[in-house]
């Protein structure tokens, strides 16, 4: 028998824990709400100034959750539906708070280089033109799993615009799918690839920084 597609799988696995919430199961819910609430006020925490707004919009989203979750319908993942939610609260919050952050911050409009061109051999190079100017060399392991190094490259995450921001935080900080951050955030696949290669390239190139400044 030919396995059920991603999408299918899914929802069947959401399926138990949607009827449990609909049903009033506390205790569904309060696990739902232990399983995701850290993500939740990390994701928050990105658009909005302080811990505390942080914290206003995420319990604000769990109500929305309790109030709708009979309009739930499996279109997308239960997470990805409670994250868009926190999203449009968490915008709607910042430009409430003086904290503007338009739709537009999401769309990969900046122009910028995901790879700063100083890295490149010049067009007048007469052999290997675009070709890397120095091989990248690998980075000491040890020095990359310092906790200094890790706080630096979370300090990195956290100066990025705020539709890169938003799309590293979710793919790789929280292991989210493409498809779920693309439905979380109202994304095409082509902007979240974009805005996460850019934000990958900068929080690169504050690594190579750090280690470079560190290097005996």
């Amino acid at each position: 028998m030919p396995a059920a597609a991603p999408e299918l799988q899914t929802l069947a696995q959401d399926s138990p824990l949607v009827e449990a919430l609909r049903a009033g199961d506390e205790r569904a819910f309060l696990g739902l709400v232990g399983s995701l609430h850290p993500a939740m006020m990390r994701f928050a925490r990105g658009f909005v100034r302080s811990e505390a707004s942080a914290e206003d919009v995420v319990q604000d989203t769990w109500a929305v959750v309790l109030e709708d979750i009979d309009r739930f319908e499996g279109r997308s993942t239960l997470r990805s539906w409670i994250f868009g939610i926190l999203g449009n609260l968490a915008r709607t919050r910042a430009t409430r708070d003086g904290r503007v952050i338009p739709l537009s911050a999401l769309e990969p409009t900046d122009g910028e280089p995901a790879v700063d061109p100083a890295e490149f051999l010049p067009p007048s190079h007469p052999r290997w033109a675009g070709h890397w100017a120095k091989w990248p060399e690998p980075w000491p392991e040890e020095q990359l799993l310092t906790r200094e190094t890790l706080a630096h490259v979370g300090d990195a995450i956290d100066r990025l615009p705020e539709g890169q921001r938003a799309v590293i935080q979710l793919r790789d900080v929280e292991g989210w799918s493409s498809e779920e951050v693309c439905e979380a955030l109202g994304l095409s696949d082509v902007n979240q690839r974009v805005l996460l290669h850019r934000a990958r390239s900068r929080v690169r190139r504050e690594i190579v920084r750090h280690v470079e400044r560190r290097r005996p």
